[in-house]
């Protein structure tokens, strides 16, 4: 296995992968149809985000019910991918085929899924939650090297030949037994965030299902973070984890340490133990270290636990401090994410990827998206490519915060990732069979500003994040709850 370190800023998203040559065409599917209308409303962000032109053309998924519905199919597509492999606990494959990232299945998306399947309420979804929430459960308790609870930041869940020749031949359940780790890529630190949103996940489980093996795996990942990851730095909080070697990562995530805000508060509610109450406010104090009243944002958090990093600012800490702290003195982070992230993607721009005709709005990742001029794969990235899980995200947010004219702002955005399902990725491919109803990562080809970018490939993340705006749902929060 290579000697590899986890990147503190790739741990939730999609890492540069490493691809062969690619044709500017390898994710651009041609289509007729025109891009839909942002309804008006009447929010600060509904005024900041620009409008497409109204739709001319009928929608492939039909109503938003019925896009809905398409999405949730999606997540049950990519979990059921590898279905001669995989016929227990299992995880879903992240990403279509295109990506190249083959059959690697990130705990982050991972968790979305279950959350999000949760939502949905059928039968089935849940039975789909379940097995993935399993498949968390068997990781924990198979890892190939350690014992104390930790989870990797991807698994394998399907056989490849990677790109030395090296086949793959199996899925999640190694011969022996264990967890199928992503060593190929180096998926092999653990990362703060990485475990809190399986530990909600999990929890949120257990409050459906009130399966105790559910709450016990997400108390066991609740204790690796404070026992491995707790910060005596003068900035506090909960440090980024330990990379693929098990050495510690001395990265402070604002981004995290919302999520350990969220998963503590679930911890104590479930167990009635105080002591996840002390991690909480240990977590929310550094969140609120990072918040900068004069431009009415969050920091992305700090290199070394003493001084803050103030770029790139990223939109996650937006919309995620929002959902898990409700807190209205930040409420206006919506907004700020709304303005000065608002990007439109026009087909006839020159590093569009957008099909000829087609224009899409919603928000980049960071402000250092706006201005990059990088390249993946020799492609250069399009400065107003739509980040269409963060442009979820945001409607999530807007949804919950609930102010005059958010619901409508959230409709508008939503009405973007539809139309995204319907023209974007159509063609690819889950484990080598055509899939639909995914939601790209991306409109365009896009650099985040933290070393990794965005494809116009279906992800089980955007598409997660798109659930939860359509059913309204906080992820932070156990369902039912205020």
């Amino acid at each position: 296995m290579p000697d590899t370190t986890i990147d503190p800023a790739t741990s939730h998203q999609s890492p540069r992968p490493v691809l062969p040559p690619l044709s500017r065409r390898s994710f651009l599917v041609l289509t007729g149809a025109a891009a839909a209308v942002a309804a008006s409303a009447t929010s600060a962000t509904a005024r900041s985000l620009p409008a497409g032109p109204i739709a001319t053309h009928g929608h492939p998924h039909g109503s938003a019910a019925a896009a809905g519905r398409a999405a949730v199919a999606f997540l049950q597509a990519a979990t059921d991918a590898y279905p001669t492999l995989n016929t227990g606990p299992r995880l879903p494959q992240s990403y279509a085929d295109e990506l190249g990232l083959f059959s690697t299945a990130f705990v982050y998306d991972s968790a979305l899924a279950v959350i999000a399947l949760l939502a949905d309420g059928r039968r089935s979804s849940e039975q789909t939650a379940r097995a993935i929430g399993d498949g968390l459960v068997y990781a924990q308790e198979h890892d190939p090297g350690y014992s104390d609870g930790r989870l990797r930041q991807g698994y394998n869940v399907g056989p490849y030949t990677f790109y030395d020749g090296n086949p793959q031949p199996y899925g999640f359940v190694l011969p022996d037994g264990s967890a199928n780790i992503g060593w190929q890529f180096g998926f092999l630190g653990t990362a703060v965030g990485d475990m809190a949103w399986p530990g909600i996940a999990l929890a949120q489980l257990f409050a459906r299902t009130r399966d105790r093996r559910y709450l016990d795996a997400a108390v066991r990942i609740g204790t690796w973070i404070t026992t491995n990851t707790w910060s005596t730095q003068p900035l506090g909080g909960f440090s980024f984890g330990v990379n693929g070697s098990n050495v510690p990562v001395p990265n402070g995530s604002t981004e995290h340490n919302i999520d350990c805000v969220a998963f503590f508060t679930i911890l104590r509610e479930l167990t009635r133990d105080r002591a996840w109450s002390k991690a909480a406010d240990h977590a929310r104090a550094f969140v609120d270290l990072m918040w900068d009243p004069a431009q009415g944002a969050f920091w992305t958090g700090t290199n070394d636990g003493v001084e803050i990093n103030r770029f790139p600012v990223p939109l996650d800490t937006a919309t995620w401090s929002w959902l898990a702290l409700r807190e209205k003195k930040y409420a206006g982070a919506l907004d700020w994410a709304g303005s000065a992230l608002a990007v439109t993607d026009d087909a006839s721009a020159a590093t569009s990827q957008l099909p000829d005709g087609e224009r899409l709005s919603g928000v980049t990742f960071s402000t250092a998206s706006l201005t990059s001029t990088a390249q993946y794969n020799g492609i250069t990235v399009h400065p107003q490519g739509v980040w269409l899980e963060g442009t979820n995200q945001l409607a999530t947010a807007l949804a919950d915060r609930n102010r005059r004219g958010d619901r409508s702002a959230s409709d508008a955005l939503l009405a973007q990732a539809r139309h995204a399902q319907d023209v974007l990725g159509v063609g690819q491919h889950l484990g080598g069979v055509e899939v639909d109803g995914g939601i790209v990562a991306a409109s365009s080809l896009l650099d985040t500003g933290f070393g990794f970018g965005y494809f116009q490939v279906q992800h089980v993340g955007a598409t997660s994040w798109f659930v939860f705006g359509e059913t309204r749902t906080n992820p932070y929060r156990l369902r039912g709850r205020s």
